[in-house]
C-alpha cells in the first residue's frame, strides 16, 4: 500500500511531516488537512512507541525524525517531551495515541481540515 505523496517531492513530503510530527508533540493538537493528518498520525504513533520504549536505541532513531525545537514555556525540547511526558502517559495503552476529528472544508481550495491530537 505504501504512504500518500501529497503533490510534494520526497525531501519536502518528508520535512513536512517531520515539522507536524513534531507540532503535534509540542502543542498536543494542530490542524492541517484529512489526508496530511492521516499520513503525520502514522509516524507520531511510531515515535510514541519509541519513547514508550525509552532505551537509547529508540532514542536515537526517534532523534532522527523530531525537530530540535525547544518547547515554549519550558526548556525542554521536543525530543525531551516526547520521552518525559508524552511516552509514560501512555505506558499502559497498546496503540491508537491519535485521533483525528474531521473538521470544516478550507476556505480558499474547499480542501477537508482535520484537527489531530493526542488522547
Amino acid at each position: 500500500m505504501g504512504h500518500r505523496k501529497l503533490g510534494r517531492k520526497t525531501d519536502h513530503r518528508n520535512l513536512m511531516l517531520r515539522n507536524l510530527a513534531t507540532d503535534v508533540i509540542v502543542y498536543g493538537r494542530i490542524t492541517t488537512t484529512e489526508t496530511r493528518a492521516k499520513e503525520v498520525s502514522k509516524m507520531v504513533e511510531k515515535l510514541i512507541t519509541f519513547a514508550k520504549k525509552g532505551d537509547l536505541h529508540s532514542r536515537r532513531e526517534a532523534a532522527k525524525y523530531v525537530m530540535n525545537v525547544t518547547v515554549a514555556g519550558s526548556e525542554q525540547t521536543a525530543l525531551q517531551k516526547l520521552f518525559d511526558e508524552v511516552g509514560p502517559q501512555y505506558a499502559e495503552r497498546n496503540g491508537g495515541y491519535t485521533r483525528i476529528i474531521k473538521t470544516s472544508s478550507r476556505r480558499g481550495d474547499n480542501a477537508p481540515k482535520a484537527l489531530i491530537e493526542l488522547i
